[in-house]
Protein backbone atom coordinates (compact mmCIF):
# COMPACT_ATOMS: atom_id res chain seq x y z
CA UNK A 1 0.00 0.00 0.00
CA UNK A 2 1.50 3.64 -1.27
CA UNK A 3 -0.32 6.20 0.38
CA UNK A 4 0.56 10.44 -0.18
CA UNK A 5 -1.08 12.57 1.87
CA UNK A 6 -1.42 16.30 2.24
CA UNK A 7 -3.20 19.75 3.08
CA UNK A 8 -4.93 22.55 1.70
CA UNK A 9 -5.41 25.44 3.62
CA UNK A 10 -6.39 29.12 2.36
CA UNK A 11 -2.90 30.38 3.85
CA UNK A 12 -0.83 28.00 2.56
CA UNK A 13 -2.51 26.22 -0.27
CA UNK A 14 -1.45 22.63 -0.83
CA UNK A 15 1.61 21.87 1.79
CA UNK A 16 3.96 20.51 2.50
CA UNK A 17 4.09 19.45 -1.05
CA UNK A 18 1.48 19.71 -3.93
CA UNK A 19 -0.61 16.36 -4.88
CA UNK A 20 -0.22 14.03 -7.43
CA UNK A 21 2.71 11.88 -6.55
CA UNK A 22 0.93 9.00 -7.31
CA UNK A 23 -0.83 9.74 -10.30
CA UNK A 24 -2.64 7.10 -11.94
CA UNK A 25 -1.82 4.51 -9.78
CA UNK A 26 -4.10 6.10 -6.59
CA UNK A 27 -7.04 3.74 -6.96
CA UNK A 28 -8.57 5.43 -4.05
CA UNK A 29 -9.02 9.77 -2.23
CA UNK A 30 -10.46 10.16 1.06
CA UNK A 31 -11.38 13.68 1.15
CA UNK A 32 -12.47 15.58 4.70
CA UNK A 33 -12.91 18.88 5.36
CA UNK A 34 -14.30 22.54 3.23
CA UNK A 35 -15.81 20.76 0.03
CA UNK A 36 -17.82 23.76 -1.21
CA UNK A 37 -15.42 26.73 -1.49
CA UNK A 38 -12.39 25.04 -3.18
CA UNK A 39 -13.41 24.27 -6.56
CA UNK A 40 -10.20 24.24 -8.44
CA UNK A 41 -8.46 22.27 -5.89
CA UNK A 42 -10.96 19.70 -6.20
CA UNK A 43 -10.35 20.04 -9.94
CA UNK A 44 -6.78 19.49 -9.71
CA UNK A 45 -7.47 16.39 -7.69
CA UNK A 46 -9.80 15.41 -10.26
CA UNK A 47 -6.78 15.88 -13.15
CA UNK A 48 -4.16 14.60 -10.64
CA UNK A 49 -5.80 11.16 -10.04
CA UNK A 50 -7.68 10.29 -13.02
CA UNK A 51 -8.38 6.34 -12.09
CA UNK A 52 -9.24 7.11 -8.73
CA UNK A 53 -12.73 6.81 -6.90
CA UNK A 54 -13.04 9.69 -4.14
CA UNK A 55 -15.37 9.48 -0.86
CA UNK A 56 -15.12 12.74 1.45
CA UNK A 57 -17.46 14.93 4.07
CA UNK A 58 -18.22 18.08 5.21
CA UNK A 59 -16.57 18.09 8.68
CA UNK A 60 -16.46 19.55 12.33
CA UNK A 61 -12.43 19.32 11.96
CA UNK A 62 -10.08 17.84 10.01
CA UNK A 63 -7.20 15.63 11.40
CA UNK A 64 -4.29 15.44 9.59
CA UNK A 65 -1.09 13.44 10.96
CA UNK A 66 -1.32 14.63 14.34
CA UNK A 67 -2.60 18.30 13.71
CA UNK A 68 -6.83 19.15 13.94
CA UNK A 69 -8.12 21.97 11.43
CA UNK A 70 -11.38 23.73 10.74
CA UNK A 71 -11.63 25.20 6.87
CA UNK A 72 -8.81 23.15 5.68
CA UNK A 73 -8.99 20.31 3.33
CA UNK A 74 -7.18 16.81 4.18
CA UNK A 75 -6.29 14.99 0.83
CA UNK A 76 -5.20 11.39 1.55
CA UNK A 77 -4.39 9.49 -1.58
CA UNK A 78 -4.38 5.00 -2.07
CA UNK A 79 -3.06 2.75 -4.62
CA UNK A 80 -3.04 -0.51 -2.70
CA UNK A 81 -1.01 -3.61 -3.90
CA UNK A 82 -3.54 -6.44 -4.10
CA UNK A 83 -7.19 -4.41 -3.28
CA UNK A 84 -9.84 -3.61 -5.24
CA UNK A 85 -12.49 -0.74 -4.49
CA UNK A 86 -15.71 0.25 -5.22
CA UNK A 87 -18.61 2.77 -4.74
CA UNK A 88 -22.47 3.29 -4.29
CA UNK A 89 -24.40 6.15 -3.00
CA UNK A 90 -28.24 7.14 -2.54
CA UNK A 91 -29.24 10.73 -2.03
CA UNK A 92 -32.01 10.95 0.47
CA UNK A 93 -35.60 11.20 -0.18
CA UNK A 94 -37.76 13.48 1.32
CA UNK A 95 -39.23 12.48 4.15
CA UNK A 96 -37.93 9.00 3.77
CA UNK A 97 -37.27 6.61 5.97
CA UNK A 98 -34.11 5.69 7.30
CA UNK A 99 -34.23 2.14 7.80
CA UNK A 100 -35.19 2.04 4.29
CA UNK A 101 -32.64 4.54 2.21
CA UNK A 102 -29.97 1.71 4.30
CA UNK A 103 -32.17 -0.52 2.70
CA UNK A 104 -31.83 0.86 -0.83
CA UNK A 105 -28.11 1.62 -0.31
CA UNK A 106 -27.81 -2.00 0.86
CA UNK A 107 -29.46 -3.49 -2.15
CA UNK A 108 -26.85 -1.81 -4.81
CA UNK A 109 -23.97 -3.42 -3.20
CA UNK A 110 -21.93 -6.13 -4.86
CA UNK A 111 -21.00 -7.97 -1.54
CA UNK A 112 -19.04 -11.11 -3.50
CA UNK A 113 -15.35 -11.00 -1.54
CA UNK A 114 -16.49 -8.12 -0.16
CA UNK A 115 -13.84 -7.60 3.03
CA UNK A 116 -15.22 -4.19 4.37
CA UNK A 117 -17.57 -0.95 3.82
CA UNK A 118 -16.74 2.10 4.79
CA UNK A 119 -19.76 4.62 4.46
CA UNK A 120 -20.40 8.97 5.16
CA UNK A 121 -23.81 10.13 5.26
CA UNK A 122 -25.87 13.13 5.62
CA UNK A 123 -25.25 14.35 9.11
CA UNK A 124 -28.63 16.21 9.69
CA UNK A 125 -31.18 14.05 7.64
CA UNK A 126 -30.96 10.73 9.11
CA UNK A 127 -31.39 8.61 11.75
CA UNK A 128 -27.93 6.85 11.95
CA UNK A 129 -29.03 3.56 13.80
CA UNK A 130 -31.90 2.92 11.56
CA UNK A 131 -29.48 3.72 8.51
CA UNK A 132 -27.53 1.24 9.48
CA UNK A 133 -29.62 -1.19 10.62
CA UNK A 134 -30.64 -0.84 7.07
CA UNK A 135 -27.43 -1.20 5.69
CA UNK A 136 -25.89 -4.07 7.56
CA UNK A 137 -29.13 -6.91 6.84
CA UNK A 138 -27.08 -6.80 2.94
CA UNK A 139 -23.79 -7.66 4.59
CA UNK A 140 -22.36 -11.28 4.71
CA UNK A 141 -21.37 -12.85 7.54
CA UNK A 142 -17.77 -11.48 8.66
CA UNK A 143 -17.72 -8.22 6.47
CA UNK A 144 -17.54 -5.02 8.83
CA UNK A 145 -19.02 -1.55 8.61
CA UNK A 146 -17.31 1.21 9.79
CA UNK A 147 -17.48 5.40 8.74
CA UNK A 148 -19.38 8.53 10.26
CA UNK A 149 -21.96 11.40 9.36
CA UNK A 150 -20.81 14.48 7.90
CA UNK A 151 -20.94 17.62 9.92
CA UNK A 152 -20.70 21.27 9.91
CA UNK A 153 -18.80 22.53 12.77
CA UNK A 154 -21.30 23.36 16.08
CA UNK A 155 -23.83 24.98 13.54
CA UNK A 156 -25.99 21.87 12.65
CA UNK A 157 -27.73 23.83 9.23
CA UNK A 158 -25.96 21.64 6.34
CA UNK A 159 -23.77 18.40 5.77
CA UNK A 160 -22.51 17.32 2.54
CA UNK A 161 -20.99 14.40 0.86
CA UNK A 162 -18.84 13.62 -1.85
CA UNK A 163 -18.22 10.87 -4.06
CA UNK A 164 -16.26 10.92 -7.20
CA UNK A 165 -16.08 14.46 -6.92
CA UNK A 166 -20.04 15.16 -6.52
CA UNK A 167 -20.99 16.86 -3.37
CA UNK A 168 -24.21 16.77 -2.44
CA UNK A 169 -26.70 17.47 0.39
CA UNK A 170 -28.65 14.47 1.67
CA UNK A 171 -26.35 11.78 0.03
CA UNK A 172 -25.23 8.65 1.71
CA UNK A 173 -22.28 7.36 0.22
CA UNK A 174 -20.20 4.27 0.69
CA UNK A 175 -16.78 2.36 -0.70
CA UNK A 176 -16.23 -1.38 -0.77
CA UNK A 177 -13.08 -2.98 -0.52
CA UNK A 178 -12.45 -6.15 -1.84
CA UNK A 179 -9.01 -8.32 -1.66
CA UNK A 180 -7.59 -11.56 0.95
CA UNK A 181 -4.96 -9.36 1.14
CA UNK A 182 -6.06 -6.89 3.04
CA UNK A 183 -6.92 -6.53 6.62
CA UNK A 184 -9.05 -4.22 8.76
CA UNK A 185 -9.22 -3.39 12.41
CA UNK A 186 -11.52 -1.04 14.27
CA UNK A 187 -12.11 0.04 17.91
CA UNK A 188 -14.60 2.73 19.00
CA UNK A 189 -14.21 4.13 22.43
CA UNK A 190 -16.15 7.04 24.46
CA UNK A 191 -14.91 8.22 28.00
CA UNK A 192 -18.35 9.62 29.22
CA UNK A 193 -19.60 8.26 32.12
CA UNK A 194 -23.22 8.31 33.58
CA UNK A 195 -24.55 10.50 36.54
CA UNK A 196 -27.79 11.30 37.89
CA UNK A 197 -31.33 9.06 37.99
CA UNK A 198 -31.91 5.97 35.27
CA UNK A 199 -34.89 7.50 33.66
CA UNK A 200 -37.20 5.02 31.07
CA UNK A 201 -37.98 6.77 27.62
CA UNK A 202 -42.28 6.72 28.12
CA UNK A 203 -42.83 8.33 24.46
CA UNK A 204 -40.71 8.27 20.99
CA UNK A 205 -40.82 8.16 18.05
CA UNK A 206 -37.91 7.48 15.88
CA UNK A 207 -34.69 9.24 17.04
CA UNK A 208 -37.04 12.07 18.57
CA UNK A 209 -37.46 12.00 22.31
CA UNK A 210 -41.20 13.19 24.24
CA UNK A 211 -41.04 11.54 27.26
CA UNK A 212 -38.81 10.12 30.53
CA UNK A 213 -40.83 8.43 32.84
CA UNK A 214 -44.06 10.31 31.63
CA UNK A 215 -42.40 13.72 31.86
CA UNK A 216 -41.42 16.58 29.21
CA UNK A 217 -37.93 15.39 28.28
CA UNK A 218 -37.15 18.10 27.11
CA UNK A 219 -37.86 20.11 30.43
CA UNK A 220 -36.12 17.22 32.55
CA UNK A 221 -33.10 17.74 30.32
CA UNK A 222 -33.06 21.33 31.01
CA UNK A 223 -33.98 20.80 34.84
CA UNK A 224 -30.43 18.97 34.89
CA UNK A 225 -28.29 21.00 32.13
CA UNK A 226 -28.66 23.98 34.80
CA UNK A 227 -26.85 27.22 33.15
CA UNK A 228 -26.12 25.03 30.06
CA UNK A 229 -29.75 24.94 29.28
CA UNK A 230 -29.70 28.64 27.79
CA UNK A 231 -27.36 27.74 24.92
CA UNK A 232 -29.60 24.55 23.88
CA UNK A 233 -29.11 22.46 21.49
CA UNK A 234 -24.98 23.61 21.26
CA UNK A 235 -24.76 22.65 24.66
CA UNK A 236 -26.21 19.43 24.54
CA UNK A 237 -22.97 18.03 22.98
CA UNK A 238 -21.31 18.13 26.32
CA UNK A 239 -23.97 15.89 28.29
CA UNK A 240 -25.76 13.35 25.68
CA UNK A 241 -27.51 10.00 26.50
CA UNK A 242 -26.32 6.75 27.56
CA UNK A 243 -28.88 4.26 25.90
CA UNK A 244 -29.55 0.68 27.18
CA UNK A 245 -31.75 -1.33 25.18
CA UNK A 246 -33.03 -4.48 26.89
CA UNK A 247 -31.89 -7.07 24.25
CA UNK A 248 -28.43 -5.47 23.59
CA UNK A 249 -25.18 -6.29 25.47
CA UNK A 250 -24.07 -2.53 25.94
CA UNK A 251 -25.28 0.90 26.13
CA UNK A 252 -24.91 2.81 23.11
CA UNK A 253 -24.46 7.15 23.56
CA UNK A 254 -26.71 9.63 21.44
CA UNK A 255 -25.93 13.28 20.73
CA UNK A 256 -28.44 15.97 20.96
CA UNK A 257 -28.79 17.30 17.18
CA UNK A 258 -32.51 19.83 17.94
CA UNK A 259 -34.92 20.76 20.36
CA UNK A 260 -38.84 21.31 19.62
CA UNK A 261 -40.00 23.80 22.08
CA UNK A 262 -43.56 23.14 20.85
CA UNK A 263 -43.66 19.70 20.59
CA UNK A 264 -40.87 19.71 24.12
CA UNK A 265 -39.19 17.11 22.50
CA UNK A 266 -35.42 16.72 21.98
CA UNK A 267 -34.09 14.98 18.34
CA UNK A 268 -31.03 13.00 18.54
CA UNK A 269 -28.77 11.74 16.46
CA UNK A 270 -30.41 7.66 16.39
CA UNK A 271 -33.02 5.65 17.14
CA UNK A 272 -34.17 6.20 21.26
CA UNK A 273 -36.66 3.46 21.74
CA UNK A 274 -39.40 3.56 23.90
CA UNK A 275 -38.85 1.42 26.70
CA UNK A 276 -35.36 1.95 26.57
CA UNK A 277 -33.68 3.21 30.08
CA UNK A 278 -31.13 6.67 29.84
CA UNK A 279 -28.89 8.37 31.85
CA UNK A 280 -27.10 11.84 31.33
CA UNK A 281 -23.69 11.69 30.26
CA UNK A 282 -20.49 13.65 31.28
CA UNK A 283 -16.58 13.32 30.73
CA UNK A 284 -13.23 14.73 32.01
CA UNK A 285 -10.02 15.58 29.78
CA UNK A 286 -8.57 12.41 31.66
CA UNK A 287 -11.42 10.09 30.23
CA UNK A 288 -11.79 11.08 26.79
CA UNK A 289 -7.98 11.17 26.28
CA UNK A 290 -7.47 7.32 27.39
CA UNK A 291 -10.61 6.30 25.90
CA UNK A 292 -8.66 7.21 22.40
CA UNK A 293 -5.98 5.33 23.80
CA UNK A 294 -8.47 1.93 24.01
CA UNK A 295 -9.91 2.76 21.00
CA UNK A 296 -6.33 2.81 18.89
CA UNK A 297 -5.58 -0.39 20.88
CA UNK A 298 -8.69 -2.66 19.96
CA UNK A 299 -8.18 -1.26 16.49
CA UNK A 300 -4.65 -2.84 15.96
CA UNK A 301 -5.04 -5.59 18.19
CA UNK A 302 -8.11 -6.63 15.30
CA UNK A 303 -5.21 -6.46 12.83
CA UNK A 304 -3.96 -8.96 14.23
CA UNK A 305 0.48 -9.12 13.49
CA UNK A 306 0.99 -6.24 11.07
CA UNK A 307 1.23 -3.35 11.80
CA UNK A 308 -1.43 -0.63 10.52
CA UNK A 309 -0.59 1.16 7.24
CA UNK A 310 -3.63 3.61 7.28
CA UNK A 311 -5.92 4.48 10.34
CA UNK A 312 -9.12 6.96 9.81
CA UNK A 313 -10.06 8.57 13.23
CA UNK A 314 -13.86 9.89 13.43
CA UNK A 315 -14.43 11.42 16.77
CA UNK A 316 -17.27 13.25 17.66
CA UNK A 317 -17.85 17.04 17.80
CA UNK A 318 -18.93 17.17 21.30
CA UNK A 319 -15.44 15.63 22.23
CA UNK A 320 -13.88 18.74 20.42
CA UNK A 321 -15.99 21.06 21.97
CA UNK A 322 -14.94 19.76 25.66
CA UNK A 323 -11.23 19.29 24.79
CA UNK A 324 -10.94 22.56 23.04
CA UNK A 325 -7.85 24.15 22.42
CA UNK A 326 -6.19 20.53 23.88
CA UNK A 327 -8.13 18.53 21.10
CA UNK A 328 -4.86 17.46 19.30
CA UNK A 329 -4.16 15.53 22.38
CA UNK A 330 -6.51 12.42 21.67
CA UNK A 331 -4.89 12.47 18.19
CA UNK A 332 -1.74 12.37 19.63
CA UNK A 333 -2.74 9.57 21.93
CA UNK A 334 -3.61 7.47 19.50
CA UNK A 335 -0.35 8.26 17.19
CA UNK A 336 1.80 6.63 20.41
CA UNK A 337 -0.57 3.54 20.05
CA UNK A 338 -0.53 3.31 16.28
CA UNK A 339 3.39 4.35 15.81
CA UNK A 340 4.89 6.64 13.68
CA UNK A 341 4.77 4.48 9.91
CA UNK A 342 0.82 4.93 10.30
CA UNK A 343 -0.62 7.95 8.21
CA UNK A 344 -3.33 9.27 10.37
CA UNK A 345 -6.52 10.99 8.36
CA UNK A 346 -10.14 11.35 9.35
CA UNK A 347 -12.55 14.18 10.79
CA UNK A 348 -14.51 14.72 13.79
CA UNK A 349 -18.69 14.06 12.85
CA UNK A 350 -22.25 14.12 13.95
CA UNK A 351 -22.19 10.30 14.43
CA UNK A 352 -19.77 7.17 14.62
CA UNK A 353 -20.26 3.83 13.00
CA UNK A 354 -18.12 1.07 14.04
CA UNK A 355 -19.13 -2.18 15.78
CA UNK A 356 -18.94 -1.77 19.84
CA UNK A 357 -16.61 -5.10 19.58
CA UNK A 358 -15.83 -7.24 16.90
CA UNK A 359 -18.17 -9.67 15.88
CA UNK A 360 -21.19 -7.61 16.83
CA UNK A 361 -22.98 -5.90 14.47
CA UNK A 362 -22.30 -2.13 13.79
CA UNK A 363 -24.31 0.87 15.42
CA UNK A 364 -24.51 4.06 15.48
CA UNK A 365 -22.62 6.10 18.12
CA UNK A 366 -21.96 9.44 19.76
CA UNK A 367 -19.31 10.85 21.62
CA UNK A 368 -16.46 8.24 20.97
CA UNK A 369 -13.11 8.19 19.19
CA UNK A 370 -13.94 5.49 16.40
CA UNK A 371 -10.90 3.82 14.38
CA UNK A 372 -10.76 1.90 11.12
CA UNK A 373 -6.92 0.62 10.75
CA UNK A 374 -5.80 -0.98 7.60
CA UNK A 375 -2.83 -2.78 6.78
CA UNK A 376 -2.08 -5.25 3.46
CA UNK A 377 0.09 -8.30 3.95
Amino acid sequence: MKIEQCQWTQQNGWHPHAPGQLADQAQLLFLFGNLLDLPSALQDLRVLYPNAYCLGCSTAGEIYDTQVTDGALVMTAIAFESTQVKSWSIDLEPGENSFVAGDRLGSQLDTAGLVHLFVLSDGLQVNGSDLVRGLTQHLPDGVSLTGGLSADGPHFRQTWVMLNHEVREGMVAAIGFYGDRLKVGYGSRGGFTPFGPERVITQSEGNVLYQLDHQSALELYRHYLGEHAENLPASGLLFPLSLQIAEHQYPVVRTLLAINEAEQSLTFAGAVPMGATVQLMQASFANLTHAAVQAAEVAQQALGEPKSELAILISCVGRKLLLKQRIEEEVEEVREVLGEDTVLTGFYSYGEICPFTPGLPADLHNQTMTITTFAEI
